[in-house]
């Protein structure tokens, strides 16, 4: 179970086939749709002890922009005051290292599931359309 998930209290397969399901009956004739629902959480298995064993907040949560000052409506941020960029003065304005406007690929962005799920997919040249790729990586990127 993702703790970071207020939503959540089954196990991340039942959501994952609830995502797919809703998909397919909404969706009916777009399979990669129905397909990317059903993935998109699987990098969550870093958590797994037998495979990363990565801890809560290094894998799920939101995902958000590095570079510019931490938002305190992401989950965890809790643990931002432990990261040496968030005393960088450079880096606690609303843009940060970034321009107004610059879009979405100029971003640095966290790591975690999401980033994870996407980057074993575009390295192992998925056939799932840019649109799977944008759904899986920005999916808990809240502040879009």
């Amino acid at each position: 179970v993702d703790e970071s998930d207020p939503d959540l209290d089954e196990p991340q397969i039942e959501h994952l086939l609830q995502t797919a399901e809703a998909l397919r009956r909404d969706y009916p004739s777009e399979d990669w749709f129905h397909l990317t629902g059903l993935i998109h959480d699987l990098g969550k298995v870093l958590l797994h002890p037998k495979f990363a064993g990565a801890p809560q907040w290094a894998v799920v949560g939101d995902t958000f922009p590095l570079g510019c000052a931490f938002d305190s409506s992401i989950v965890y941020s809790e643990y931002f005051r432990e990261n040496p960029d968030y005393h960088n003065p450079k880096f606690n304005t609303k843009y940060g290292i970034y321009e107004e406007g610059c879009g979405l690929e100029k971003l640095v962005l966290s790591w975690g599931h999401d980033e994870y799920m996407y980057q074993v997919l575009k390295l192992n040249k998925t056939r799932l359309p840019p649109q799977a790729l944008f759904i899986i990586r920005y999916h808990s990127f809240y502040c879009m």
